[in-house]
């Protein structure tokens, strides 16, 4: 049931959200676009991962979340490659029959994603690259669930 795609083209949040939940028992869908921030004097973010390797742990996940919270329909979709602050770097939509699953579940695969998906991120600034590491507030976002 659940899409996952990792891509290294831009999307469009409204043209996926076409159709998106459509038929079944739906009655509330929640989404959330992360965009590249430009913090620092940051001049743009280069995303790798391991093709294969990254679709298949976050299929995992939604597949765990699809089963936690009833879930209808259920999209991620990742970017890799280089961006540029204001670009989209990833979306989550979740459908449920009602708001707070919708919200939950959305959440945390928003909160897998920041802190386990297997991607690794550069950063491009005045003072050169630098990886990004993992932040503990990410970490403890993750241990609520």
């Amino acid at each position: 049931m659940g899409r996952v795609r990792v891509q290294r083209e831009p999307f469009d949040s409204g043209s996926e959200l076409e159709g998106f939940g459509a038929g079944g028992d739906v009655g509330a869908i929640a989404t959330f676009t992360g965009i590249v921030r430009g913090t620092g004097g940051m001049s743009r973010m280069e995303i790798e991962h391991y093709p294969g390797m990254t679709e298949a742990a976050i299929a995992k996940i939604v597949a765990e979340a699809e089963a936690r919270w009833g879930l209808e329909d259920c999209l991620v979709i990742h970017r890799h490659g280089a961006m540029a602050p204001g670009e989209r770097i990833m979306m989550v939509a979740t459908a449920s029959r009602h708001r707070a699953a919708a919200f939950e579940a959305a959440e945390y695969l928003m909160d897998y994603l920041k802190s386990r998906a297997p991607f690794w991120k550069k950063e491009f600034g005045p003072d050169g690259a630098a990886w990004v590491a993992a932040k503990d507030e990410d970490e403890d976002a993750l241990s609520r669930w």
